[in-house]
């Protein structure tokens, strides 16, 4: 099994910074998977927005390009994402992902203001 805890939410102003942390447990290898953010926003898909491997190598989405910025402690097994010059259309509910399992936590809720 696997457990995903994400955290650090809230209301921001535009132009603001955030950042999320996502904490992993279970029967997993933390340190050789491929770690991911979601955010689905309201009556919207569920988009991939940032992607760091094993390897360190990481990946945007392209709304969030220079924004937002996806990191990875293996001894505390989390992942981070730290959000900068944040816009009303960054709000979202939004979810870490480990790749290889089909696994969702609760999300924690980004809403930017105008």
């Amino acid at each position: 099994q696997v457990q995903l805890v994400e955290s650090g939410g809230g209301l921001v102003q535009a132009g603001r910074s955030l950042s999320l942390s996502c904490a992993a447990s279970g029967s997993i290898i933390f340190s050789i998977n491929t770690l991911e953010w979601y955010r689905q926003a309201p009556g919207k898909q569920r988009e991939l927005v940032a992607a760091i491997t094993s390897f360190g190598t990481t990946d945007y989405s392209d709304p969030v390009k220079g924004r937002f910025t996806i990191s990875r402690d293996n001894g505390r097994h989390t992942v981070t994402l730290q959000m900068s010059s944040l816009k009303p259309e960054d709000t979202a509910v939004y979810y870490c992902k480990i790749r290889k399992y089909d696994y969702w936590g609760q999300g924690t809720q980004v809403t930017v203001s105008s």
